[in-house]
């Protein structure tokens, strides 16, 4: 009796243990959207609030959509920034980014993906990349900017909308900032119990599309970037292809640019001069 008594015990246990295993791989499964996107809408800030001249921009990456963005031109560009931002929030969170590109003497033009911001939809993966292209055709076809004049930007969950486009368009330089190999790699790194290759539909694989990248790529991350490992922005370095310049950064993953002041936009300053000059502005 004591032994049936303890064979139902340790099988009661494994069915909790199971069925709480099989319940989390399905959040995981059904909500990953809502674990990864972290969209607001309010518009809290603007250029003009740091003395810069903007113009709102919308435009369709596909039929019935619509995203937001800005352009802020600069008097004498030496070329312009396309800016894929990060996960969380939406183009108003990056003011004093904005402001160290223009700086550096480079126009800028950030967008909103779907569901972030003024911009319309639901984001996801397909979704990011078609944003990024239509921000590519607006400075491309609408502004006739020379593709080697663009510099295509990407931070954090931004690296893979630009890595995307870079692979698929000739810019003059990429930037990947505190971004990742994969998002699966990610997702790996903080849930190794998970078997989450199978359970993830959203890949962004950075270092996949960075391989197949034909313009000089800088590639800049903190060793005490608490969000996205260290390794994993060295393993976007390695896999790029030269031109190749590493940038190690200093400081939190959300604010080590910040942290940094003016060293930061002094960085990768030295390394934007060596592909751009000056480009008329219309």
């Amino acid at each position: 009796m004591r032994k049936t008594r303890a064979y139902r015990a340790v099988m009661a246990l494994l069915r909790i243990i199971f069925f709480s295993y099989a319940g989390l791989a399905l959040i995981m499964y059904g909500c990953q959207a809502r674990m990864i996107y972290f969209p607001t809408s309010q518009i809290e800030a603007t250029p003009a609030d740091v003395g810069l001249q903007y113009e709102d921009v919308t435009l369709e990456p596909a039929e019935g959509a619509h995203i937001h963005g800005w352009w802020v031109p600069h008097e004498n560009a030496r070329g312009a920034l396309l800016f894929c931002h990060g996960n969380a929030g939406n183009i108003s969170h990056r003011i004093d980014s904005i402001l160290d590109f223009h700086r550096l003497g480079l126009s800028v033009f950030i967008f909103d993906y779907r569901g972030y911001g003024m911009s319309s939809g639901r984001p996801n993966e397909k979704r990011t990349y078609e944003d990024a292209a239509a921000a590519w055709r607006h400075l491309t076809e609408d502004r006739r900017i020379e593709p080697e004049r663009i510099v295509i930007f990407g931070r954090s969950l931004g690296g893979g909308p630009a890595a995307w486009l870079a692979a698929r368009e000739k810019p003059g330089v990429l930037i990947i900032e505190s971004s990742f190999t994969s998002l699966v790699d990610v997702a790996s790194h903080y849930y190794p119990y998970l078997p989450v290759r199978l359970l993830l539909r959203t890949r962004y694989p950075v270092a996949e599309y960075v391989r197949d990248v034909k313009a000089p790529v800088i590639v800049a991350h903190s060793p005490d970037d608490e969000i996205i490992p260290y390794s994993f922005g060295q393993a976007v370095y390695e896999a790029a292809s030269e031109p190749k310049h590493w940038y190690e950064m200093h400081g939190s993953h959300n604010e080590g640019f910040i942290m940094m002041g003016a060293a930061y936009a002094e960085g990768f300053d030295e390394f934007l001069s060596r592909y751009l000059e000056p480009m008329d502005e219309s």
